[in-house]
């Protein structure tokens, strides 16, 4: 059942069911309109409307991305409590800026371009082989592969070994849905556990066979610093690897099948964006802003917060509705309607303030390319099947979408 005027205050996020994950912007529209700050039976609130989203996300002084707290009665003494409570996006400075710094300088601008060469290359293969199938899912064939092998290339992981990476991300990210099974938490468990077997493997074959300095490694060049006595641990590099690769391919690959999904919907933006090809970029912010890939973000308050009139005490737990956010009429003109030439956009798809997405220039680079040269080659490129989707809710994701390609 959808939400209306009279029952907007009785939401309760961790009860959503299907209708919702696979459609959720009609109840985040009645939540914004009549609920905006929505008390969760847990004491929790959900707040959607874009002036309070930015606020929450941005105010890393009055709320807390830190864990610790939140996810111990979630997972318990746990694999995914453990690797969700060291990775860099769930902690807050002085441990954030630290992990931080180390990254910052594998997302300079000289590195950008360097990856772009690699990424456009990786493209034009993806594609050659495409056409000869003509019929793809845009998922599997395509939209994986990009993000998968430049995040695999950057840390160093050898390509006959990147499969696994995708299922065990899945199963990960997947124990941070508000509605969750025990088969669910299960399963996320022992890939918490596969992955950091795997990478402690991988961590001692370069420290008996260093890789040369030809390209980018920041697996190894994390190991060094390490063992120089100014790094991480071992136990911290492998739970922000395993974040990075997850991060790093799962949302980026969530906006190229999403972005694919939006100019099939909408067939006019498809050929606007093919007579002005200059829109690319604006697309791209577009397809983030309207699909935005991670949905929902979460916060603690570290002193007592006004939201909405309302005075919350310390401790409070957000529920940062980013995709609620993402069409807000008080923000964005026309908000439910997609225009791949929309100016300004100032979305909150990366998040804000420090935690801003410190691969957010990686991502659109992928999208940009991706979708520049998918629409080059085939630009009569239809919709071959459904867009099928998870029920998931924090993030929005695609399993599969066929495609014809035709030139």
């Amino acid at each position: 059942m959808r939400l209306t005027r009279e029952t907007a205050r009785d939401f309760v996020l961790s009860r959503v069911g299907h209708e919702f994950a696979q459609d959720p912007y009609p109840d985040f529209a009645t939540l914004r309109e009549h609920a905006p700050l929505c008390r969760q039976p847990d004491g929790s609130v959900v707040v959607s409307r874009y002036d309070d989203v930015r606020t929450v996300l941005t105010d890393a002084e009055r709320f807390s991305s830190d864990k610790r707290v939140d996810f111990r009665p979630k997972f318990g003494n746990s694999p995914l409590y453990e690797h969700h409570t060291t990775s860099l996006v769930f902690n807050d400075p002085p441990y954030h800026t630290r992990v931080r710094k180390l990254l910052q300088p594998f997302f300079a601008v000289q590195t950008l371009r360097g990856m772009e060469r690699s990424v456009s290359r990786m493209v034009d293969e993806l594609l050659d082989r495409a056409a000869d199938r003509r019929t793809i899912d845009i998922v599997s064939e395509f939209a994986v592969a990009i993000p998968l092998n430049l995040v695999g290339d950057l840390l160093g992981v050898p390509r006959g070994e990147r499969e696994p990476l995708r299922r065990w991300a899945g199963l990960i990210l997947g124990g941070l849905e508000p509605v969750r099974t025990p088969e669910q938490l299960s399963a996320g468990n022992r890939a918490v556990e596969e992955f950091k077997a795997y990478l402690r493997e991988l961590i001692a074959y370069k420290r008996a066979h260093p890789p040369d300095d030809a390209g980018i490694d920041i697996l190894w060049t994390l190991i060094q610093a390490a063992d120089a006595g100014d790094g991480l641990t071992e136990l911290e590099i492998i739970h922000n690897s395993i974040f990075m690769l997850n991060a790093g391919h799962d949302t980026t690959t969530s906006l190229i099948a999403n972005g694919t999904d939006l100019l099939l919907r909408h067939p006019a933006q498809l050929e606007r964006l093919k007579a002005e090809p200059a829109l690319l970029k604006t697309a791209v912010e577009e397809m983030l802003r309207y699909e935005s890939p991670l949905q929902i973000g979460n916060r603690r308050s570290r002193v007592d917060a006004t939201i909405q009139g309302e005075t919350l005490p310390a401790g409070t737990f957000f529920h940062v509705a980013i995709a609620a956010a993402n069409r807000d009429p008080r923000q964005f003109s026309d908000p439910e309607a997609f225009d791949v030439g929309r100016e300004p956009n100032k979305h909150v798809a990366f998040g804000h303030g420090i935690h801003f997405c410190a691969g957010n220039a990686v991502a659109r680079m992928e999208a940009q390319v991706a979708f520049a040269k998918l629409i080059e080659r085939f630009p009569r490129l239809r919709r071959a099947g459904p867009t099928v989707r998870p029920d998931r809710s924090r993030f929005r994701v695609v399993d599969e979408l066929r495609v014809e390609l035709l030139a």
